[in-house]
């Protein structure tokens, strides 16, 4: 990688918003992060975390967004980072075993040659941390990418609605586990958060998290369908009790998908956890981030609410589809000063 670009400002390890504690468990740029290995169930806990105030949120937000300004080198930086932080991701009804190997293969070169030749990263591995399939497609894509260091991602639980009776939910974890994926993302029945059964939605999740085994578990709690950010943030906390690794926005099919109020809301629970347990867990926004600008919003988010250690494909992850396009025509661009063509780049 080309010295400038290298060591272009992704920002220290500095914030202050995180407590001191966290230098007891905040590993080093891609070290081992102990897992969450849950808590009991406190509703006292969740009390004294369920208030939410939006606008104070929508405040904050557009602060962040507002006041920090990423240009030339160091936008290169960071838009290479949302790549590293990426799952790379098809979940479409047309999905064939052919798609999914061409978006392993997109995934295993990101970039056009030009491109990379232009930034001088010809030694560097910078890829998407994993691609997210259905699971009929894992065998596939485990196959694709094998020997490569990206994860494989499998839908589970009845994916988008979640559903179906657990003991089927279950089974499909298992089968995922089983055809080698080693990341399962679960989607919760949003019912039980109208409903505040905070121990059935601890249970559920629990048991998914038993599912699991050694792959790690990524909660989806479909924002856009809970309502309300004090719906939000206890979803957050009772997925992060129950054992998540991660806790993710959206399935992508709901009306209304990651929004960065809602982003602000789950960081901020995740905070809460951390306060409360020592342990560190990774957030996973997806639906509707297609742009490199919008890419750079929710790095901007996680680095001035929890710190660098956010900033890795440990504890940050999008879920994209055609984010990588666009940030591969960023990069062009930032080389060339021209925008080319969608169609001159390789579509995941």
């Amino acid at each position: 990688m080309s010295s400038t670009i290298r060591d272009a400002d992704l920002g220290t390890s500095k914030v202050t918003s995180l407590p001191a504690r966290a230098a007891a468990n905040t590993p080093a740029p891609q070290g081992h992060i102990a897992r969450n290995p849950g808590m009991r169930l406190d509703l006292g806990f969740l009390e004294s975390v369920r208030s939410v105030n939006r606008s104070a949120l929508e405040r904050r937000v557009a602060t962040l967004t507002k006041r920090r300004s990423i240009k030339a080198d160091n936008q290169a930086a960071w838009l290479l980072r949302a790549v590293a932080c990426m799952d790379l991701t098809t979940l479409n009804s047309n999905d064939t075993d052919e798609r999914v190997r061409r978006l392993c293969a997109k995934a295993i070169n990101p970039f056009r040659r030009d491109i990379v030749e232009g930034l001088g990263i010809e030694g560097e591995t910078i890829r998407p941390a994993a691609v997210c399939v259905y699971h009929p497609f894992v065998a596939t894509a485990v196959d694709a990418v094998r020997g490569t260091g990206i994860h494989v991602a499998a839908v589970s639980t009845a994916f988008p609605h979640g559903l179906a009776p657990l003991s089927t939910r279950l089974q499909e974890i298992e089968a995922s586990v089983r055809d080698g994926a080693d990341e399962i993302d679960v989607v919760i029945p949003r019912g039980l958060v109208y409903g505040a059964k905070w121990q059935e939605l601890f249970n559920e999740i629990v048991a998914m998290r038993e599912a699991c085994g050694d792959a790690h578990l990524k909660v989806i709690l479909g924002t856009g369908d809970l309502a309300t950010l004090r719906n939000v943030m206890l979803a957050s906390m009772v997925a992060m009790m129950a054992g998540a690794d991660f806790i993710k926005t959206s399935t992508g099919k709901e009306s209304v998908n990651a929004t960065l109020p809602v982003g602000l809301a789950m960081v901020r629970a995740i905070r809460a956890y951390f306060e409360e347990t020592g342990y560190l867990i990774g957030f996973k926004p997806a639906g509707g981030i297609s742009t490199a600008k919008v890419s750079l919003d929710w790095l901007v988010l996680m680095k001035e609410e929890l710190g660098r250690p956010w900033l890795e494909p440990e504890l940050f992850r999008f879920g994209a589809s055609s984010l990588l396009t666009d940030i591969e025509r960023q990069l062009e661009h930032h080389l060339t000063g021209h925008y080319s063509a969608n169609h001159r780049h390789a579509m995941a």
